[in-house]
């Protein structure tokens, strides 16, 4: 698998093909998709599919790390408008709740992308796994900023409520979801506080 060149990025086919592909695989899964009928949805022709990703693979990584850094501009935006790590980590877990009442939600995308790829070393899961790294430091970071003396453990019951909201959202009722996420973050918090 190669990486995408930056050159072929300002392509517009290339663009209209990785929107199409990530709308699909999304809805639809990655594994359940076809080249033939991204080509078709995207209206693009088959040589222009395989100019800018030489196989599949190099559009589900495409894919994968497109999201990851749309999430990484969101969270430096939310940087820009406070200071204050409490409030961040409320607003990156309001963003969250927000995604997982969004009509057509389903699910966390990294967690489905690693579910269809299941071998740690393939560069589809690695991926995954780097936006895992960089949004459990992000968090990391900012509990340890808001005060909670084992940031460590306040860290690890963040992410698990997130993992667990962006699949409750998918199964259950979403605003219920989303209205006990932001509770339970609440108190996640708090008792990180108090643990001084």
């Amino acid at each position: 698998m190669t990486p995408s060149q930056a050159p072929a990025a300002a392509s517009p086919a290339r663009a209209r093909l990785l929107e199409t592909a990530s709308a699909i695989f999304y809805a639809d899964g990655i594994r359940h998709v076809g080249v033939d009928r991204i080509i078709a949805e995207a209206q693009v022709t088959r040589v222009t599919f395989y100019r800018h990703f030489p196989s599949k693979e190099d559009l589900v990584l495409a894919h994968v790390e497109q999201r990851d850094q749309q999430i990484r501009s969101v969270v430096t935006e939310a940087f820009r408008t406070s200071t204050d790590p409490e409030a961040l980590l409320l607003m990156m877990m309001a963003g969250i709740g927000a995604e997982i009442c969004g009509p057509g939600f389903r699910g966390c995308p990294f967690i489905n992308a690693a579910a269809e790829y299941p071998d740690p070393e393939h560069p589809v899961r690695r991926a995954v796994q780097a936006h895992r790294t960089w949004f459990r430091q992000t968090v990391l970071n900012l509990a340890t900023a808001a005060g909670c003396t084992d940031s460590e453990h306040t860290t690890a019951a963040l992410i698990l409520l997130r993992d667990g909201a962006m699949a409750g959202g998918d199964l259950d009722d979403p605003q219920s979801v989303r209205e006990h996420l932001m509770r339970t973050v609440s108190a996640v918090l708090e008792d990180g506080r108090k643990a001084r």
